[in-house]
């Protein structure tokens, strides 16, 4: 009882706009069990998903740099309208170094009424975008901390030309993932898949029967035709992070390993082997709408205790729980 009356005392605030680093806008989403999310205006970027345990599930780097026009390194950066180098535009496309607003008309969602744990962005074309990416678009955004602390992102992106002109488009959720130790991680559900591998001029292979392991290399890989679950297994922490998506066909699986972590200036040389990123992306066959026609992706994290079996963790468990 003495919890309760201490909640009731002190209402949980589920959604708090703030300032975050060098004064940018930020707002902090909470739930009652004391999970909690951050996402700055600034790139429309989750850069915080703690769980009940205050415990960060999330990787940004000691050297992010808060600091526009720069990306922030860590989190979830939205890459949109363009994965990588993927087209003639900057890495990964502008909407992760864009001031995003909060969408004062959002559209209806299926919602939980209990859950009020959420916000809605939206970004529009600037008339300096529109000269490197001629083409009107709206992008919403809602981030949402479920009543049990999953995170979820889902995207809605509509093509408003006025000149009956399609445009096509790649996309990430470029979610880089906190690890203990990356040579005690696994990613099961990509086995036997297809992938292109970035480091070999996207040459076209195929992933062997087992999990994905990470022992001496950095690994830039876009697996094809991605299931809608994937799951991380990290042994030290005995956790496991599942992510679901939808509309998202493919999946990047990215480490920079030491030489590369080095060359990057908001990276630090060490910090490879604590992070990881699975990546819920559309990218092989890029998204073509026509004018009022709108694309959703969805993303959906939680992180569960992983359960042993036979001293191994035992990922089909989680792969075929709801």
């Amino acid at each position: 009882m003495a919890s309760s009356t201490s909640e009731h005392r002190n209402p949980i605030v589920p959604v708090e706009f703030t300032k975050g680093a060098n004064g940018l806008d930020k707002v902090i989403l909470r739930e009652v069990r004391g999970s909690s999310a951050e996402i700055y205006l600034y790139g429309g970027q989750v850069t915080s998903w703690k769980n009940e345990h205050r415990e960060e599930l999330l990787f940004i780097s000691s050297k992010a740099i808060f600091k526009p026009p720069k990306a922030i390194r860590g989190g979830i950066p939205i890459c949109f309208p363009q994965f990588a180098g993927h087209g003639s535009l900057e890495q990964h496309g502008f909407a992760r170094n864009r001031f995003w607003s909060v969408d004062p008309d959002p559209p209806p969602f299926p919602t939980n009424p209990s859950n009020k744990a959420y916000i809605d962005l939206i970004l529009k074309p600037s008339e300096e975008d529109l000269k490197i990416w001629p083409h009107s678009f709206v992008f919403r955004l809602r981030v949402t901390l479920g009543s049990g602390g999953d995170l979820m992102l889902t995207s809605r992106i509509r093509n408003t030309n006025t000149d009956g002109k399609p445009f096509s488009f790649t996309f990430a959720y470029h979610t880089y993932f906190s690890v203990s130790d990356i040579s005690e991680v696994r990613v099961e559900g990509l086995e036997t898949l297809d992938y292109l591998d970035n480091l070999q001029n996207k040459e076209r292979f195929t992933e062997q029967g087992d999990a994905i392991t990470f022992e001496s290399e950095q690994v830039d890989k876009i697996y094809l035709s991605t299931p809608t679950k994937i799951a991380i297994l990290d042994h030290e922490r005995k956790r496991t992070i599942v992510i679901r998506k939808d509309g998202l066909p493919d999946a990047v699986v990215w480490n920079p390993w030491d030489k590369k972590a080095k060359a990057m200036a908001d990276f630090g040389d060490d910090e490879y082997k604590h992070m990881l990123c699975v990546e819920a992306t559309a990218i092989e066959k890029p998204i073509t709408l026509k004018p009022g026609e709108e694309w959703k992706g969805r993303q959906e994290l939680s992180a569960v205790p992983s359960s042993y079996c036979s001293g191994q963790l035992d990922p089909q468990i989680v792969l075929r729980g709801s």
